[in-house]
């Protein structure tokens, strides 16, 4: 395919060109949410798959988007969206709270949202990994994103005095890759924990990260 064709203009049905292009982009990531996130996955759905399954034409599916790799690239970034608004939304009602209360609320608007539906677990933490270059650069730099947040929280943790004065950036790193793994785990199976259980853990090991240590008393 040389290039995307072109989508008709105008009003049509009541709807702008705008509106009736949104609209068909999102059937298609609903339909990839679905095949992707429970159905075959990502490697074994066709373009004639999906577009049948959002009840478009494969030449609807070329006005939206070059390749199957760029919808699995859309739905990873809705997937993170989702769970970050859910998360400085938690964040904005606790600005005031204390530090285990504040980060207790973050991490657990963070996991209700992910595990909410096991398919934005899979699209998340399955699907996307290993398919090209691109896609890794993508997961990688939405991790860092997560990253980035988690240090921030620490920073205004520091200055509040409820946290130690450290580089936090590689300690936050280890915790992603730790949530990562350990939700994928619980949504496979493998964990033998409630929901609860696991998030209670992570969020233990969120305050590790951000308390300051126990100084020892002196002799």
């Amino acid at each position: 395919m040389a290039g995307r064709l072109s989508a008709p203009s105008g009003r049509y049905a009541g709807k702008s060109a705008e509106e009736r292009k949104a609209e068909r982009r999102r059937r298609f990531l609903d339909a990839a949410l679905e095949l992707f996130g429970a159905g075959p996955g990502y490697r074994n759905t066709t373009v004639a798959a999906l577009s049948e399954a959002a009840g478009l034409s494969t030449r609807q599916f070329y006005e939206e988007f070059r390749t199957l790799e760029d919808v699995l690239a859309a739905l990873h970034l809705q997937v993170n969206h989702w769970a970050e608004a859910a998360v400085l939304a938690a964040a904005a009602s606790t600005a005031d709270a204390p530090l285990a209360e504040r980060a207790a609320a973050i991490f657990r608007a963070y996991a209700a949202d992910v595990t909410r539906d096991p398919r934005r677990i899979r699209i998340a933490f399955v699907e996307i990994i290993g398919v090209s270059p691109r896609l890794e650069e993508q997961r990688l730099a939405r991790r860092a994103r997560w990253v980035d947040l988690i240090c921030a929280e620490a920073d205004a943790a520091v200055a509040r005095g409820e946290a130690a004065p450290r580089d936090h950036r590689l300690a936050a790193t280890g915790f992603i890759g730790g949530v990562n793994g350990l939700l994928h785990d619980w949504n496979a199976g493998w964990v033998e924990a409630s929901l609860d259980e696991v998030v209670d853990e992570l969020v233990r090991q969120l305050l590790a990260i951000l308390r300051p240590p126990e100084t020892p008393e002196s002799s």
